[in-house]
């Protein structure tokens, strides 16, 4: 009996934490100004049909940007590839590290990590987001659930998919790092990328778009890298598959919400500061570092 309650309470736990970060947020939407749907004769039926189009809308354009990449963009890919292949150097001994560390992490850390990045909490959280702001005909914050869902939908089918074509071994498989079995339909071989992370970044990254505070940025951040982290403490992942989890959902966040910038009046990108990330290494150390 106490083990079910102990566990009703781990599961519990995201969903409190979620609430907690959904008041919050709302609450700093007055000091924003945010500001209600600019059409007030539109039926809260009519706004959903033009979201859900939103979302789907949203989900192609990820899709579809690399089509129309240019230089720049192709650097940067070319920069995550690099990047990627470089860390893949560190995985063994990162994997080993990680595992070693799981019995010194306290284990509702370890427990809100693995449940913070599945499916069921994260469109728990990011529905009701939306919902709050569809309700309320709060345009902002109604765009701000609709870009968590597109978000979460293009990360989540891309990793599914990856996962299969890749069939890279996981660290608790006992295979090697470099194992690879494409189509393998054992769990154990759909270890790149990371789903946890790709899930709970992409609605870290959104969230931390609202803000403009760069400490709030980096707590946020950090809240969203725990499932990730938390995978490799469990051996489920290796830290190349963290990172391009990682990657992958700011380039989504990224590109949904340009195009939604073209669909809502409400308008809150701050496009004279972007955020660059780069890969810091040094002694003892290596990473990746955002710069705001």
């Amino acid at each position: 009996m106490q083990n079910h309650k102990t566990n009703q309470k781990i599961k519990i736990l995201p969903i409190v934490v979620f609430f907690l970060i959904g008041l919050s947020y709302s609450q700093g939407q007055q000091s924003l100004e945010a500001q209600p749907f600019s059409d007030s004769t539109e039926t809260t039926w009519q706004s959903f049909k033009y979201d859900l189009g939103s979302v789907f809308g949203g989900v192609g354009y990820s899709y579809t940007r690399p089509l129309h990449w240019q230089g720049k963009q192709w650097a940067t890919f070319g920069a995550i590839t690099a990047g990627t292949g470089v860390l893949y150097i560190f995985d063994e001994e990162t994997s080993n590290f990680s595992i070693r560390q799981k019995e010194g992490i306290p284990k509702f850390i370890r427990d809100y990590g693995s449940e913070f990045g599945s499916p069921q909490y994260n469109y728990m959280f990011t529905g009701g987001v939306y919902l709050t702001g569809l309700v309320s005909k709060n345009e902002k914050l109604r765009r701000t659930g609709v870009l968590l869902i597109a978000s979460a939908t293009s990360a989540g089918l891309l990793q599914q998919l990856t996962k299969s074509l890749v069939g890279r071994a996981r660290p608790v498989s006992g295979k090697t790092e470099d194992t690879f079995d494409p189509f393998n339909p054992s769990r154990n071989f759909h270890s790149f990328p990371s789903g946890h992370t790709m899930l709970a970044f992409t609605n870290a990254y959104a969230i931390a778009k609202q803000f403009k505070n760069p400490w709030t940025k980096a707590g946020i951040y950090t809240v969203g890298l725990i499932p990730g982290v938390s995978r490799m403490w469990e051996g489920q992942h290796w830290l190349t598959d963290v990172a391009l989890g990682v990657a992958i959902s700011i380039f989504t966040v990224e590109s949904i919400d340009r195009y939604l910038d073209g669909r809502y009046d409400e308008k809150y990108n701050d496009q004279s500061k972007k955020v660059s990330w780069n890969l810091d290494f040094g002694p003892g150390k290596i990473g990746i570092v955002g710069r705001f």
